[in-house]
């Protein structure tokens, strides 16, 4: 727990100090998929907007639903009462973990990056102080790095099914970050922070609830 708790604190310091929103690392990731004059070649790209954006997103809703309909037999059906604690943290912190995230880049004034370029008539120019707003942290790359909730659900009852959560969680954030950074719609900062946001929530909610963790996994050995 000490180790989650201090690589949250070090990709903080990493992430202020190297990331900044619209920075040069921001900039230079995102210039390939743009043409000389500031436009997004792929913003409108089918199998980036229905298969990143829509498919992906509501497979991984259907797959934390699948958490809160097993929350709710195994009030029904004794063989689940032992995992119903599991469950529920996984569906509920999942959902809080969006959420927050939802709720953030609500009250953002960080404007994507479609709205912020200028064409020139020889290129085009950054518009850093436009306020269309509400595009940090990245709301839909929040879907996957959700799944690392699963990471701190099963840590204590297995290891494998921990990582695997992990893994998924780590790599489904990215790839989705990744595809809305290639339409424009946000930069790369803009996922890593929601990354480091929902990273951050589980430890804190973790370390809240690490007692009742080790009453059910007593309960579920037995």
């Amino acid at each position: 727990m000490l180790a989650c708790i201090i690589f949250s604190i070090i990709s903080c310091v990493i992430l202020l100090l190297c990331f900044p929103v619209g920075g040069a690392i921001d900039q230079s990731l995102i210039r390939p998929w743009m043409d000389q004059f500031g436009h997004f070649l792929y913003r409108d790209n089918y199998y980036l907007v229905q298969w990143n954006h829509k498919y992906l997103k509501n497979i991984l809703i259907l797959s934390y639903i699948s958490f809160l309909f097993l929350w709710l037999a195994s009030f029904k059906l004794e063989r689940l009462k032992p995992s119903r604690w599991h469950y529920g943290y996984m569906f509920w912190v999942s959902v809080l973990s969006t959420g927050l995230v939802g709720l953030l880049k609500s009250q953002s004034r960080h404007a994507c990056p479609w709205n912020m370029t200028h064409a020139t008539p020889t290129g085009f120019i950054w518009d850093f102080s436009a306020t269309n707003g509400h595009c940090f942290p990245g709301g839909h790359a929040s879907t996957g790095f959700a799944l690392m909730t699963g990471f701190f659900v099963y840590r204590l009852v297995s290891k494998k099914y921990a990582y695997v959560f992990l893994f998924l969680g780590m790599s489904l954030g990215f790839i989705m970050g990744w595809g809305q950074m290639m339409r424009g719609a946000h930069f790369l900062s803009h996922n890593l922070w929601t990354a480091w946001i929902i990273w951050s929530l589980n430890v804190v909610l973790y370390a809240v609830f690490y007692k009742k963790f080790q009453q059910n996994t007593i309960s579920l050995s037995r």
